[in-house]
């Protein structure tokens, strides 16, 4: 799977619109092979990205869960601090 893709559930604040539409586009640069379509298939990458898109939208929105929203500092702060160890 794409290491650009992050999960974006249960995250205080909620994933915005625009982080939805960046893992979608991430997801369809990875089906396709490529990271700009030719101008013959632009459009129907845009379909695919805007469809993915509203679909986790959906997914994301629908999802439930008891445990208490995660704080996307102390996430960010630990992927910092795994990347530092990894590239030390």
């Amino acid at each position: 799977m794409c290491r650009n893709i992050k999960p974006l559930f249960n995250f205080d604040p909620p994933a915005t619109d625009e982080e939805i539409h960046d893992a979608a586009l991430q997801f369809v640069r990875k089906l396709s092979g490529t990271n700009k379509p030719s101008k013959r298939n632009e459009a129907a990458f845009e379909h695919a990205v805007n469809a993915i898109a509203q679909c986790a939208h959906e997914l994301l929105h629908s999802l439930e869960t008891s445990q208490p929203p995660r704080d996307r500092a102390e996430v960010a702060a630990k992927a910092r601090a795994r990347s530092a160890m990894r590239f030390a």
